[in-house]
């Protein structure tokens, strides 16, 4: 026999054994892999979880395992790190969910599907109030919001001929992410009032001052009208005085002051005082329509300020609050009556 035989029959077991070692020692780590990647019993029924912006994969694995959703952070690196996504975790949040193993978790955190959280924005809600909301729910801050929508350059790109968004917010139900950036939640809302304006037919051939007159007139039926039947006699009203020149004697307006203005607490009664008030928004001081929206506006306010009952009424009071009802005259006269027409029932 050669000597490079004898070599060939000496390395043929030491390279068999080799190999047999690391076959063994692969499975033994994917075992291992598998185990400490199986789901937590201390992930419970999950939660939200938070990637930041250039967080790396060690930090995150350390969070996860901190707050109960994986076994192993070193399991977790690993499988990061076998698969090439180390650093492919996006940054938002997240929700973990019952039952997630760590390979699942791992394919959520890098698809950058995040969680969403329900913002309903009810009609008639003001700016403030919008940025409010958002701001409890965690999407955006309330400072941040506000800025935004008075950003004059963010403005003019999204076509609001006006020095903030009031009243191009529609209000709805939208679905954002935590953290969101206050810009993309006000284009959101912008984007979806554009959406629901565009089913008025007429809003076409207006220029952008007189839809911003539209807007203003919407604004303040919104927050007049108790039921949906009544806002466009109660557009009627407005347009009526609007002709006339007369004020528009709107409560609403004078709310609007106190509250958004003048930043004080929701008044429950409103004083002779306070129709005094000098603001260009209080309609009981000037006529015409105020300089901008003091709400936004929903589509039963919208269309009754594109397709408003022909009347010639230019009054109208509360006389059932229970139902919503109001009571429209066409004298002032008449309109001091129906005073004691809502004294007599609530009395009654």
């Amino acid at each position: 026999m050669t000597k490079t035989g004898k070599v060939r029959r000496t390395l043929v077991p030491a390279i068999a054994a080799i190999a047999a070692t690391i076959v063994l020692a692969a499975a033994a780590i994917a075992i291992l892999l598998a185990l400490v990647s199986r789901p937590s019993e201390g992930i419970g029924t999950g939660g939200l979880f938070a990637v930041e912006r250039g967080e790396n994969a060690q930090s995150v694995a350390a969070d996860l395992e901190h707050r109960g959703y994986i076994r192993s952070a070193f399991a977790f690196r690993l499988i990061a790190k076998a698969e090439g996504l180390g650093s492919s975790l996006k940054a938002g949040t997240y929700r973990i969910v019952a039952g997630m193993s760590s390979h699942r978790i791992l394919d959520e955190l890098v698809s950058g599907r995040q969680a969403l959280v329900r913002a309903t924005v009810p009609e008639g809600f003001t700016l403030s109030q919008i940025a409010g909301l958002l701001e409890r729910l965690g999407i955006s801050g309330k400072t941040a919001f506000l800025e935004a929508s008075r950003d004059g350059r963010l403005l003019a790109e999204i076509g609001i001929p006006a020095s903030s968004a009031e009243g191009y917010l529609f209000p709805d139900t939208y679905f954002l992410p935590k953290d969101y950036p206050a810009e993309n939640a006000l284009r959101s809302m912008v984007k979806a009032f554009r959406e629901r304006l565009a089913t008025i037919p007429e809003t076409a051939s207006l220029s952008a001052k007189e839809l911003h007159d539209r807007i203003i007139l919407a604004s303040i039926v919104e927050r007049e009208y108790k039921t949906a039947d009544e806002a466009p006699l109660i557009a009627s009203v407005f347009y009526n005085r609007l002709r006339i020149r007369m004020a528009f004697q709107s409560c609403a307006t004078v709310v609007y002051v106190i509250t958004e203005r003048l930043g004080k607490p929701h008044p429950e009664v409103i004083y002779d005082r306070d129709l005094k008030l000098d603001d260009p928004y209080n309609s009981y001081e000037h006529a015409g329509l105020p300089p901008g929206p003091i709400s936004n506006p929903g589509m039963t306010s919208l269309r009754a300020a594109f397709y408003p009952a022909t009347s010639r009424y230019l009054y109208f009071r509360l006389v059932d609050a229970n139902a919503g009802k109001h009571h429209f005259s066409l004298t002032l006269e008449e309109h001091l009556d129906a005073r004691k027409l809502f004294i007599k029932k609530v009395e009654g």
